[in-house]
């Protein structure tokens, strides 16, 4: 048993959908969440800078005592993920494998969809994933960037949000894809949206995944929390607490409350 909390870490605020899944997943475990809202977005940055900030994002949820690191983002995920697990000695958890797990298992077509940043999609990291368990799935990445903006002002579920997404999601629908993976953490807010245009498709939310992954994991290694455990959740952000606040509650489906602003810089 290990009453240590959990660490969680994204570029901004799109990381509460990974929180909401952990929450559900792990009732007992304690959460620290830092939202690096000063630098974001990570989707349009180079390998080195994602991969220095994550390393500051970890050395700061390490100060605060976390027994496992969780990368909440997606871009992070993609092109950060084995630096992190080399630099420090903790479990580190990324969204690409369990998502991609996912895909895998749930096309019955042998055809996959991704969608996510600019990054993301650049890195072929879900692709990579994928074709590590099945070389012969055919996968059709697209990268959505204007998802993000959308779902940050509240418009997830607005006709401008069903028309942007037609026109993303257009070839993947012309390409016959019957699973989709929705490879960035703001995009879960728009699943409404896009089963109206992509119909009988499965969507696959890694940060459900993610969560499921996390606790099998813990449980192997003997760090859960002791059943009826009284977690205790925290959060910081390297800019603009009152946003994060806003937005954040949108995205857990609950107040966001206690927010510290945090000079990542630092570490």
């Amino acid at each position: 048993m290990d009453l240590r909390p959990i660490g969680v870490f994204d570029s901004g605020v799109g990381g509460m959908t990974v929180v909401k899944e952990l929450m559900d997943v792990l009732k007992e475990e304690s959460l620290v969440y830092f939202g690096d809202t000063a630098r974001v977005p990570y989707g349009s940055k180079s390998k080195q800078t994602v991969t220095k900030y994550s390393f500051q994002n970890t050395r700061f949820l390490l100060s605060q005592g976390v027994k496992a690191v969780v990368i909440a983002c997606n871009t992070a995920s993609a092109t950060s993920l084995e630096d992190v697990r080399a630099q420090f000695d903790i479990p580190v958890f990324g969204v690409i494998e369990p998502g991609a797990v996912a895909a895998v298992n749930a096309s019955r077509n042998k055809k996959v969809g991704i969608i996510g940043t600019e990054r993301t999609i650049l890195s072929g990291a879900y692709e990579k994933a994928i074709k590590a368990l099945d070389p012969s799935i055919d996968i059709k990445s697209v990268a959505c960037p204007l998802f993000v903006p959308l779902v940050e002002e509240g418009w997830a579920d607005t006709e401008v949000a069903y028309m942007v997404a037609r026109e993303y999601l257009k070839p993947l629908k012309e390409s016959g894809v019957d699973t989709l993976v929705l490879g960035c953490t703001h995009y879960p807010l728009l699943m409404n949206t896009i089963s109206k245009v992509m119909g009988d498709v499965t969507l696959v939310n890694p940060a459900r995944e993610t969560a499921l992954m996390v606790k099998e994991r813990l449980s192997e290694m003997g760090l859960c929390a002791q059943r009826q455990a009284v977690p205790e959740y925290r959060y910081f952000v390297s800019d603009n607490p009152e946003k994060f606040e806003e937005i954040g509650k949108n995205f857990l489906k609950r107040p966001v409350s206690g927010i510290k602003l945090v000079d990542i810089e630092q570490y």
